[in-house]
């Protein structure tokens, strides 16, 4: 940058994502504990619902806001059922218990819900173990944010935008579709951004970093609220979003977040 001077990211929210995946595989204490080491303050991940939830042929896109009969399999921590089915995944509540034991007890922990349903649940985890002061909730779900309003009005919530129901980036045949989709998203979130985040009662909005510009960092912070980039892992795309006024990153890689402070 000009008169290579570092960037203060002392307010900056330094988020691990999924702990650290580039470090040790997302989802797992082991990744947890290594995104704390490399001085993550809070650690995002992610809150799954069974497979076996909808096996009788439920489409989880269609899945709404609001609690499940008793007996449900355990919520799960990981990204989606693909994740679910290579591994032995972590029940959310071994994971919250951890977050009250060392190391991972001077940690923020932040849960992205990934299907609607079951914020009672979710809500109530965090309210037992005494995490309200260090926890938070986004989704992409509007259904899920009005419930969690109404669940714990204390509870800061966020709102993660665009909402996308796979990865974008899977299909290289896709790529001009994608980048055009991208295009109209940087026009338009910031005006979206405006007219509904104020009616949600979320804190912060949690946006895909290339559909970040200076409009809506402005749209997040005239109607109160924090804008997250996820997930960046480019140190110079890092220092990029810092300077716009983000106030905060999620990466894979929060060994990251020292460089930022550096000289470039």
């Amino acid at each position: 940058m000009p008169g290579g001077g570092g960037i203060s990211c002392r307010s900056l929210k330094r988020i691990g994502h999924k702990g650290a995946d580039s470090i040790r595989p997302g989802n797992t204490l082991e990744s947890f504990e290594a995104a704390v080491a490399a001085g993550a303050e809070m650690i995002e991940l992610d809150v799954l619902r069974p497979r076996s939830e909808f096996a009788d042929g439920g489409d989880w896109r269609r899945a709404v806001a609001g609690p499940v009969p008793a007996g449900a399999p355990p919520l799960l921590v990981a990204h989606d059922w693909g994740d679910a089915a290579r591994r032995e995944p972590l029940t959310l509540d071994a994971v919250l218990d951890a977050f009250t034991e060392p190391p991972l007890d001077r940690a923020e922990v932040h849960c992205d819900l990934k299907i609607a349903g079951r914020e009672d649940e979710v809500a109530g985890a965090i309210r037992d173990r005494g995490l309200l002061d260090r926890a938070g909730i986004s989704t992409m779900e509007v259904s899920s944010l009005r419930a969690l309003a109404e669940l714990e009005p204390g509870l800061p919530c966020g709102w993660t935008l665009p909402k996308v129901t796979r990865d974008w980036n899977s299909s290289p045949w896709a790529k001009p579709l994608v980048l055009a989709a991208l295009v109209s998203l940087r026009r338009r979130l910031p005006g979206i951004v405006r007219r509904r985040a104020p009616g949600l009662g979320v804190r912060s909005i949690w946006a895909y970093e290339p559909v970040i510009t200076a409009r809506l960092v402005r749209a997040s912070h005239d109607t109160g609220l924090e804008l997250i980039a996820w997930t960046v892992d480019d140190l110079e795309r890092m220092r990029s979003l810092a300077r716009l006024g983000v106030d905060g990153i999620c990466t894979n890689d929060p060994r990251l977040f020292v460089q930022l402070g550096e000289p470039s």
